[in-house]
């Protein structure tokens, strides 16, 4: 399976990169065209547009059909990881430099402003209003997540169910309409909008959940930044939810103490890691992004039975099993 899902991985960022080429220039001015194709240029899985060009395909639709609004999610992304490492002050990402660190704040912002707006005027060429609409959508469910992750920061108790309802937006919501924009450029109808809606959906918040679990317990080599990072952030993962639900009064304290603590040393992290391991929340955790990745697997059911549906159900088991 992961081979299959690679290969189709490393296809998607073939179309995808060489549209990018077509649309993003290179020229001046030079320091904020090097920054946005930093990140670009620098790996990440493809994700999105593999899930916009499957979806079309999976409903009849061709991969030219779709190529603008699969270009357009990956810049989106990219655009908010940009942004996301300025306001988390992370100095790496995918095994570099974040773009703020090597640019400077203001490039990097102007650098996400640009891949925001290249992102629609690439979607616009697709000619499909509805699917701009629905990225457009996204794009301000993504906002809303993130300050919705900034404030958890600030409180101590955050619930199970307003952490979820965070990553729906600010992670699953682009992932949804990935799924949502080829199929509407396949000229789905309404009930197979729904059903590619609640795949991607419950995809992206298995995604989330997996990610987190990574952060913790992956590859430095993989993750492309340390072990433990949301830790220092002080993020309010499901893993350190239910590790504050389950904990002592000694084993919170010391949760609490290093929850946020820029100055936490690596063993100071590892041991709270442990903590959480010990306490079974990363297994709580990897329990339910298997739960909502079987979630979408069920949405496709709704869906044409033929090899493109086999594809986007066996990515559902790799988005829960990866180890990057």
């Amino acid at each position: 399976m992961r081979s299959e899902i690679l290969k189709e991985l490393n296809r998607a960022r073939e179309l995808v990169d060489a549209k990018i080429e077509e649309v993003l220039p290179r020229g001046g001015p030079e320091d904020l065209y090097d920054a946005c194709w930093h990140l670009i240029e620098a790996g990440g899985k493809r994700i999105r547009p593999l899930l916009a060009i499957k979806s079309c395909l999976m409903l009849g639709g061709s991969e030219e059909d779709v190529l603008p609004e699969a270009v357009a999610v990956e810049l989106i992304h990219t655009f908010t990881l940009i942004h996301d490492d300025i306001m988390d002050e992370d100095d790496e990402r995918r095994g570099v430099p974040a773009v703020h660190v090597k640019w400077g704040v203001p490039v990097a912002i102007l650098a996400g402003d640009t891949l925001f707006s290249k992102a629609f005027e690439v979607a616009a060429e697709g000619g499909d209003v509805e699917a701009v609409k629905e990225l457009a959508r996204a794009c301000t469910e993504i906002c809303e997540g993130q300050a919705m992750d900034i404030g958890f920061e600030n409180r101590t108790e955050v619930t199970e169910d307003e952490f979820l309802e965070m990553i729906r937006k600010k992670t699953a919501a682009l992932i949804r309409t990935s799924c949502v924009v080829g199929g509407l450029k396949a000229g789905a109808n309404r009930e197979q909008l729904e059903a590619l809606r609640e795949y991607g959906e419950n995809l992206g918040i298995a995604f989330q959940i997996q990610d987190d679990v990574l952060d913790l317990v992956g590859d430095e080599s993989e993750l492309g930044k340390p072990v433990g990072s949301d830790i220092v952030e002080g993020k309010k993962t499901l893993i350190v939810i239910k590790g504050l639900e389950l904990a002592d009064e000694e084993q919170r304290e010391r949760i609490l103490s290093v929850l946020g603590n820029e100055d936490a040393s690596r063993e100071d992290v590892r041991e709270v890691i442990q903590i959480l391991e010990d306490l079974g929340a990363i297994d709580y955790a990897k329990k339910r992004a298997r739960e909502y990745a079987d979630r979408a697997k069920a949405a496709l059911r709704e869906l044409p039975e033929n090899e493109h549906r086999e594809f986007l159900e066996k990515l559902a088991d790799f988005v829960v099993e990866r180890e990057f």
